[in-house]
């Protein structure tokens, strides 16, 4: 099946969801990615900056560029002339050095919040307390660069369905007390980024509104 009919069968999959799709285009040539492009996919999700930087010189330049993996902040400045999404921010450290660059090219760059979810210790992300404390302390203020529209996680690697259910339904209950409890010129939370090729139609059950799948739009990596 091709890369358009795969796309095309997730949308037609999923057609009572109101969601963005990031099509985890990580270590696929760009003749993939022009494609998915063709078929109408307009967000790209990336995982290395050389990657993503090389990919975005190269490609049409009205795609959404996203950030999905872990990001060093040494590396920050290679994709904040251009960057769409950030999706994996774990620190107000990150953050100050995304809002530091993005004032250098006079952007707002909008990321999200990754919160640790999972079982599995070696993943990155913030606890729940964690991020309650950095949206509502008085740091982000100083940030004007940056804007916090949302959370992503991800679930633990198990095929136990119910524990990966109970993971995104927690995240999803945060997502909404924090909309409630947040009034912040810097916070916006729009997205909650949940789900890929194996989860995401648990996750859009339980309230993703952003899913980043890779393999299921252009094929099992190796």
């Amino acid at each position: 099946m091709s890369i358009g009919a795969n796309l095309h069968k997730i949308e037609e999959k999923l057609s009572d969801f109101i969601y963005t799709l990031v099509g985890v285009s990580k270590t696929k040539p760009n003749s993939y990615l022009e494609e998915a492009y063709q078929a109408g996919l307009r967000h790209f999700g990336e995982n290395k900056v050389q990657e993503l930087v090389q990919k975005q010189e190269t490609l049409a330049q009205d795609i959404h560029w996203h950030m999905i993996g872990h990001l060093q902040s040494n590396k920050v400045k290679y994709i904040a002339p251009f960057i769409h999404l950030i999706h994996a921010v774990d620190s107000l450290k990150l953050l100050k050095e995304i809002n530091k660059q993005a004032a250098k090219h006079q952007r707002v760059i909008g990321c999200l919040l990754q919160i640790h979810i999972a079982e599995e210790e070696n993943k990155f992300g913030l606890g729940f307390e964690e991020a309650e404390n950095l949206l509502l302390g008085g740091e982000l203020s100083a940030l004007k660069n940056i804007e916090i529209h949302g959370f992503m996680g991800m679930a633990t690697n198990t095929d136990d369905q119910e524990q990966i259910r109970m993971e995104f339904r927690g995240l999803k209950l945060f997502f909404d007390d924090m909309n409630i409890l947040v009034n912040h010129p810097q916070v916006k939370l729009a997205h909650l980024s949940m789900g890929m090729s194996g989860d995401y139609e648990l996750a859009l059950e339980e309230g993703s509104n952003m899913i980043r799948v890779g393999s299921a739009i252009f094929g099992s990596r190796g």
